[in-house]
């Protein structure tokens, strides 16, 4: 009982104790902050990912993609684990907006897609602005008549992102159309089409934009019926051909397990078709995790993210010798009082008691001060940079340049706690050496004349 009563003398009686409790306080709001705000974007970035491409895909690392591909989405229609299969036709083209400059043109990336189908295994559906009955996406409103497509938001240069994060749109969608043309490929992987014109050309009409979050995404894709995406990158002939196929487990099935079972059945599927005509295109495709999938896209915010951790565990480095320095003054000016101790029989599991038990409450009262704090702090995070942005032009991202939307600001408990825990455990390290010195000192050194 004496250790703790003397333990709590000296953290209230030293005013040296403020510095220390102040310095641990810095240390977890800071990493508190820190560490919310980058997970947040990290899972958030990752989470579009996912939904962009489904849980599983069956992709062709080429362009010609791969052919007799209606039989097996029949057969992933009565597999039990499936939720949803969608046929994605993806090529290379060139659009040509004509309202806005005859000599404006961009690349872009073709995704041929049923909308129906691609809605339920991603979540296409909701990256759009004006749909509301997938079913009629590719029908502009205000001409039902034309061929409709649906570029990505950074695609249309007249509508392009506001400072405060959203994307300008008109009432309804205006007239814009869009010529995009393509090099069509056949099967053998050469152009469909010679002679002076190699290139299919073909008009369609704005109907809608998608904003999926991802840069790369929103930057280049345009979004046609499949149909007419088959056409228009010569995968109609003489076999039609898609270039991925993506895939939505049931809840409940894990996706490893889910991978497994559909690379197994797209195994025995090619084996069935291998005397096929263009059956040699099923050794260009992959059976892939969504993760594996987007590795390379996500692959490097992690890295970032493992990088930022490993900075602000120097945080914790520093707190460290924070505690020790301020252990090692007190100690210094308490030799009487631990010869004192000593001399009176207090053992050295005692003496080291009561400077660790000061730790201890260094640690807590740390914690809790910077913990509060830092969720405060999170919780206002988004309110306070729409202030500062009102009054002072400032963001902590300039959104017109960055794909964020608010700043991630969850706070998980689980996090909080071992932020807490490894405040704690950094203090108890700080104070072990100085602690177990004054530990060891006999009461005769403690209690020479020099030292009183």
């Amino acid at each position: 009982m004496v250790q703790w009563i003397l333990a709590w003398r000296y953290f209230f009686k030293r005013p040296i104790s403020i510095l220390a409790v102040a310095a641990v306080a810095l240390c977890v709001f800071i990493v508190i902050v820190v560490m919310t705000v980058m997970s947040g974007l990290v899972e958030d970035f990752r989470e579009k990912n996912h939904t962009f491409t489904g849980d599983c895909v069956i992709e062709s690392d080429s362009l010609v993609g791969f052919g007799y591909y209606e039989d097996f989405l029949a057969r992933l229609s009565n597999e039990p684990i499936v939720e949803a299969a969608s046929p994605v036709a993806r090529g290379m083209g060139i659009a040509v907006i004509p309202r806005v400059n005859d000599h404006y043109n961009i690349g872009v990336e073709i995704y041929g897609i049923d909308p129906d189908l691609h809605s339920r295994a991603t979540n296409f559906a909701e990256t759009l602005y004006y749909t509301e009955d997938i079913s009629k996406a590719f029908i502009p409103v205000y001409n039902t008549s034309l061929p409709g497509c649906i570029p990505a938001v950074d695609v249309i240069p007249i509508g392009r992102r506001l400072p405060e994060g959203g994307y300008f749109h008109w009432n309804s969608p205006i007239v814009l159309e869009f010529i995009i043309s393509a090099f069509p490929l056949n099967s053998k992987g050469v152009l469909a089409r010679g002679g002076m014109d190699p290139i299919n050309t073909k008009s369609f009409y704005y109907s809608d934009d998608s904003h999926s979050g991802l840069v790369k995404v929103d930057g280049a894709a345009v979004y046609l019926p499949l149909q007419q995406a088959q056409i228009l990158c010569g995968m109609d002939t003489p076999f039609k051909r898609i270039t991925s196929i993506h895939i939505k487990f049931k809840q409940g099935i894990s996706v490893r397990k889910g991978v497994e079972t559909i690379r197994a059945l797209w195994t025995a599927y090619c084996a069935e078709y291998a005397d096929k005509p263009g059956a040699e295109l099923f050794g260009h495709v992959r059976v892939q995790s969504w993760q594996v999938n987007r590795r390379s896209i996500i692959a490097p915010m992690e890295t970032e993210q493992v990088m930022m951790t490993m900075a602000f565990l120097m945080l914790g480095v520093i707190t460290v010798f924070i505690i020790f320095v301020v252990l090692y003054m007190i100690i210094s000016h308490k030799s009487k009082d631990i010869g004192i101790l000593k001399s009176m029989g207090v053992s050295v599991q005692g003496i080291l008691a009561v400077f660790l038990m000061f730790s201890v409450f260094v640690g807590l009262a740390g914690s809790i001060i910077g913990g509060a704090i830092g969720c405060l702090f999170l919780a206002k995070i988004n309110g306070l940079e729409d202030w500062l942005y009102e009054h002072y032009q400032w963001q902590l991202w300039d959104r017109t340049i960055y794909a964020i939307g608010d700043i991630p600001n969850k706070i998980e408990p689980q996090v909080v706690t071992i932020i807490v825990i490894s405040a704690l455990v950094a203090c108890l390290i700080g104070a072990a050496v100085p602690s177990f010195q004054a530990a060891r000192k006999k009461p005769v050194e403690s209690l020479q004349v020099n030292q009183l």
